[in-house]
């Protein structure tokens, strides 16, 4: 018989609602969602009410009623509710970013904030959340789907079976922008494209990397330097907007270019970006000693489809961000599998039941944040050079 797991949700946005139907889909356990909380109670009880859940008013006694804790609020409280989750000695499961920096004082502004102040913090926020894991019976989980889609892992098993040594990774997350005005402000989301978007193809060069350095010699092979450079093309003041791209960044870069060099002097190139038309943009190709591989999450051509009239496919999903569901497309039969969804919270929940570590762990999730805020650091310096240092 399968285990019954009391799971909590923690927030009630659109990461909220989907985890919650995530979790229809795992299948190593009988999931009971004990219920919602937020520190909006509004927005706790719409939430509740739609999803047939309960609402919470206090988050204690939501940790106190659940087995597994899924974090999906705002990252700049992540730190702060995972330690109260961790001290519980309960699994937590945390939406990406694993935590940042969001500035302080009213007039904070992203655009001129000392990015070694924000490092400074990132790193002793990271630590302060690893240390709050060693202490606890619990464990982090990082939800970073990338780690899961079935490319990547189909990737690990090469890389495993036949001992390749990963010379360079390029990796790539765009398309044409976030809807979320919160998105475009650094005190919200922590940083632009390099943080939104970068952080997923930068996590799974990491991952690959740590697989390669465990098959090898037991142990990940870990970032060592970066150089980035970071651009504001649609608040450039001749940007003429045609209503294709967002161009509501009030204080973050809308791309990022990221050169990546690990402990063995092998290398990754990450490209972040708002400026890509035609739908989401999500690849990650390998060049080892042994074999080439390319990756594409989105869009791939398991399925392709031409439509002479925009219309006709009005209530038809195609793939996001898409823009125009005319012409030839690439449309996904099933984007969630692809981008790995269901398989990372089946994942999470046999680590829950066996108490084995995640491939997408804490120590995968603080080499992303602190290689992404050294690279913000690199940036301030016209792309000098920079070590990771946790």
């Amino acid at each position: 018989m399968k285990k019954t797991v009391r799971a909590g949700i923690i927030g009630s946005g659109f990461a909220a609602q989907f985890h919650l139907e995530a979790l229809q889909q795992v299948s190593v356990a009988l999931i009971h969602v004990v219920g919602v909380y937020s520190r909006n109670p509004q927005n706790a009880e719409n939430f509740a009410l739609k999803n047939g859940l309960t609402s919470f008013y206090s988050l204690e006694e939501l940790i106190d009623s659940c087995d597994v804790l899924h974090v999906c609020t705002s990252p700049v409280s992540h730190e702060e509710i995972t330690i109260q989750v961790l001290k519980k000695d309960k699994d937590v499961i945390i939406e990406k970013p694993l935590t940042g920096y969001f500035g302080s004082g009213k007039n904070f502004n992203g655009d001129t904030f000392s990015r070694k102040t924000g490092l400074d913090y990132a790193v002793a926020s990271v630590k302060r959340m690893l240390e709050a894991e060693n202490s606890s019976k619990g464990m982090i989980m990082y939800a970073e789907n990338w780690i899961y889609a079935p490319a990547i892992q189909k990737e690990r098993e090469v890389v495993e079976k036949t001992n390749a040594q990963i010379l360079w990774i390029q990796a790539q997350q765009g398309h044409s922008g976030s809807h979320s005005l919160d998105y475009g402000k650094w005190k919200f989301s922590g940083g632009g494209s390099l943080m939104g978007k970068g952080c997923h193809p930068l996590s799974a060069a990491i991952y690959l990397k740590g697989v390669e350095g465990k098959v090898l010699n037991g142990k990940p092979i870990r970032p060592k330097t970066v150089s980035c450079k970071t651009h504001s093309i649609t608040r450039l003041p001749g940007f003429k907007n045609q209503g294709h791209l967002k161009d509501s960044y009030t204080d973050v870069e809308d791309y990022a270019s990221l050169h990546l060099v690990f402990e063995d002097g092998t290398i990754a190139d990450i490209v972040a970006s708002e400026l890509v038309h035609g739908g989401v943009k999500n690849y990650l190709e390998v060049h080892a000693n042994n074999h080439r591989t390319i990756c594409n999450l989105t869009p791939n051509n398991a399925m392709q489809t031409y439509n002479p009239v925009d219309t006709n496919f009005t209530d038809i999903y195609v793939s996001e961000k898409l823009g125009t569901k005319q012409g030839w497309f690439n449309i996904s039969p099933d984007e969630s599998w692809f981008n790995g969804y269901q398989h990372e919270l089946d994942a999470f929940y046999k680590c829950h039941i066996s108490r084995i570590s995640a491939e997408s762990n804490s120590l995968l999730a603080a080499d992303v944040i602190v290689t992404i805020y050294s690279a913000y650091l690199s940036a301030s310096c016209k792309g000098e050079e920079v070590p990771i240092d946790l």
